[in-house]
């Protein structure tokens, strides 16, 4: 981990998905590829540079950088005929959010705030609410593969 210019850690960016909440949504989508799971080691495979499966669960590390790249890989895999059933943080303010999200996914908002389990940026576990609200952001590519 690398420190900021406080010189305090990194916050981690594996944060496990509320158990209950993902078995939910597999129900719904029986997901079949996760392209960033929890504690991947990247050196084996990178979920930005592989094809993904048909039916895909996506939390991606929500640093700036990389989430905003998995969301352009989602997108980009749904023009493919492929589901990404996006887990994200609900910033409607960002460019991203209008430029790849807004008139061009499915959006639910999440009531409350998801339990996430993690490391904070002491090198402690917790299991504490997320600083913001959550959505889902679906892209189907399936719609689009089947009007062809």
């Amino acid at each position: 981990m690398t420190s900021d210019k406080f010189n305090r850690p990194a916050q981690s960016d594996d944060w496990k998905t509320p158990s209950d909440f993902y078995n939910s949504l597999n129900d719904k989508f029986n997901f079949d590829f996760d392209p960033c799971p929890l504690n991947h080691d990247i050196t084996k495979w990178d979920g930005l540079k592989i094809e993904w499966g048909q039916r895909n669960f996506v939390n991606p590390p929500y640093s700036r950088k990389l989430k905003e790249e998995f969301i352009k890989k989602a997108y980009r895999e749904s023009m493919d005929g492929k589901l990404c059933v996006m887990l994200l943080p609900a910033s409607t303010d960002t460019k991203i959010f209008h430029t790849h999200i807004y008139g061009v996914a499915k959006i639910e908002f999440i009531q409350g705030r998801l339990k996430f389990e993690g490391y904070n940026n002491k090198g402690e576990f917790c299991n504490m609410p997320a600083q913001k609200g959550s959505m889902l952001v679906i892209y189907d590519g399936r719609k689009n593969k089947n009007n062809e």
